[in-house]
C-alpha cells in the first residue's frame, strides 16, 4: 500500500503527465467508443444543408457537402489516432528487436544493420515517407507503409546505443558467466532497462506521426475523400477558408490537441521514469 501512494503522490506532482494523462484518456474514448455516439452519418451528404452555421442539430456546423463537421472530426480520430498509435506499434516490434539483436551481439551483423540504419537516417523523415507513399500510391495503408519503413530504423539505433551502454555492466556480464542463454540475458535484464526510453519516445511519436500522416494526407497522398482524416478535412476545407474558416480550425485543433497531448505525456513520463532512476522501472 505505501509503495502505491508512493507512486500516486510522485505521478500528482508530476503536472505534464497529470494533464497529458487526462487528454490521453479522453482521447482514447473519443478513438475508440465515440464513433458508436456520433449524432450523424459522417458521409452523409446533404447539399441543402451546406456550410451552415455550429447549431444545436449540428455541433460545429456542416462543410461543402453538407456532412456533420463534428461527426466526421469524431469519425476521424479513429483514422488519425488509431493508425498513428499502429504505426508506432509496428515500427517498436520490428526496430526494438533489430536494436536488442545489433547491440548484443555486435560484429559483422550489427555493423550490416547500422549502416542500412545510417542509410535510411541520412535522408528527411518526412521527404523519405513521400517519396515512399508516393511510388506506392495514394492511400492510408500506403502512408502508414512508408512511416513504418521510416520510424523503425530510430528505435533500432536507440536501443542498440542503450544496449551498448548496458551490456558492459556488472549484472549483464553476471549473467553471462552464469551460463544464461543470449535470450534470458535479453529479456530479463536488457527489456526492462531500455523499455522505459522506448516507452518515452514512443509517447512522443505518435504525435510526430500523426502530423506526418496528416501532412501527408494534406497534400493528398494520404487520406483520399470521402474518408474524414483530419489532414483530409483541412485539404477539403482549405477552398472554403475565407468564408468558412471553422472547416480548417476544428480539424485543426484536433490535430493541436493530440500533439500537445502526447509531447506533455511524454515528457511527464521521462520526468516519473528519471525520478525512480536506481531501481527497476516496473516493480
Amino acid at each position: 500500500m505505501e509503495a502505491i501512494l508512493t507512486k500516486t503522490s510522485t505521478i500528482l506532482r508530476n503536472p505534464n503527465l497529470v494533464i497529458g494523462g487526462f487528454l490521453a484518456i479522453l482521447l482514447a474514448g473519443i478513438t475508440f467508443i465515440g464513433g458508436s455516439l456520433i449524432p450523424h452519418d459522417p458521409f452523409h451528404i446533404d447539399m441543402g444543408n451546406r456550410l451552415k452555421e455550429a447549431s444545436s442539430v449540428h455541433w460545429l456546423g456542416t462543410d461543402q457537402l453538407g456532412r456533420d463537421v463534428f461527426s466526421r472530426i469524431i469519425y476521424g480520430a479513429k483514422l488519425t489516432i488509431g493508425l498513428g498509435l499502429f504505426a508506432i506499434i509496428l515500427a517498436i516490434t520490428i526496430g526494438v528487436p533489430i536494436g536488442l539483436l545489433s547491440g548484443f551481439y555486435g560484429g559483422k551483423i550489427d555493423a550490416f544493420l547500422m549502416r542500412i540504419v545510417d542509410g535510411i537516417l541520412s535522408f528527411p523523415d518526412f521527404i523519405l515517407a513521400i517519396a515512399i507513399a508516393g511510388i506506392l500510391g495514394p492511400n492510408l495503408t500506403n502512408v502508414i507503409i512508408a512511416i513504418v519503413l521510416v520510424r523503425w530504423i530510430v528505435y533500432a539505433r536507440v536501443v542498440r546505443s542503450l544496449v551498448l551502454a548496458e551490456k558492459e555492466k556488472e549484472y549483464v556480464l553476471a549473467s553471462k558467466l552464469s551460463h544464461s542463454s543470449a535470450f534470458k540475458t535479453i529479456r530479463v535484464h536488457l527489456v526492462p532497462h531500455v523499455m522505459p526510453d522506448i516507452i518515452v519516445m514512443a509517447a512522443i511519436d505518435v504525435g510526430k506521426v500523426i502530423l506526418l500522416i496528416s501532412a501527408l494526407s494534406y497534400i493528398g497522398i494520404g487520406a483520399q475523400p470521402p474518408i474524414p482524416e483530419w489532414g483530409a478535412m483541412l485539404n477539403e476545407g482549405r477552398g472554403y477558408f475565407q468564408v468558412v474558416p471553422s472547416l480548417m480550425i476544428y480539424p485543426g485543433l484536433a490535430i493541436m490537441i493530440t500533439v500537445l497531448c502526447c509531447n506533455l505525456l511524454g515528457d511527464g513520463l521521462k520526468s516519473y521514469f528519471d525520478t525512480r532512476k536506481g531501481g527497476s522501472h516496473f516493480e
